[in-house]
């Protein structure tokens, strides 16, 4: 697999929808699973000390609140981690944000925006990395910049 789309809880499941439909877009093989910071530690502290060995080149994860998911990850791994900061209904996911963006020196997390701009945004920050040692993974994100740049053209006509 090259992505491992890790969550804090199955409630953010439908929030990442996007980033697993762009990866399912590019081509990009990826697994999906829960690992709750606060509530499986002993499982989160496994999984990143063992994700380079299972082969994965990357991390998304989505996490909200507290959001010390992707800042644990990170601190257990040298693969680069982007995180998802979860819109929440009590800080609108500024929490998550600032939990996620905030990250001591030697610890980084790649941050991308709340929301869906961010989710679809962590999946192709993935693509760009992965796309420096993989010309079908940078063949699809051309190509998906090309869908993309076309649609806008088009959407002029709308007018």
């Amino acid at each position: 697999m090259d992505v491992a789309v890790v969550m804090g809880s199955i409630s953010d499941y439908p929030k990442i929808q996007g980033t697993l439909d762009v990866l399912d877009e590019l081509n990009i093989s990826y697994d999906k699973q829960v690992i709750s910071a606060h509530r499986m530690p002993s499982e989160l502290q496994a999984f990143g000390s063992s994700a380079k060995h299972e082969h994965y080149r990357v991390i998304i994860a989505a996490a909200g609140g507290a959001a010390h998911l992707p800042g644990m990850l990170a601190a257990n791994t040298t693969l680069p981690v982007i995180g998802i900061p979860i819109k929440t209904s009590t800080l609108n996911g500024m929490d998550s944000l600032l939990s996620i963006v905030q990250m001591p020196a030697g610890v980084p997390v790649a941050t991308v925006a709340i929301g869906d701009a961010g989710a679809k945004n962590a999946a192709l920050l993935a693509a760009q990395i992965l796309a420096l040692n993989d010309d079908e993974i940078a063949n699809n994100l051309d190509d998906f910049r090309e869908k993309q740049t076309k649609g806008a053209i088009e959407s002029n006509e709308q007018l």
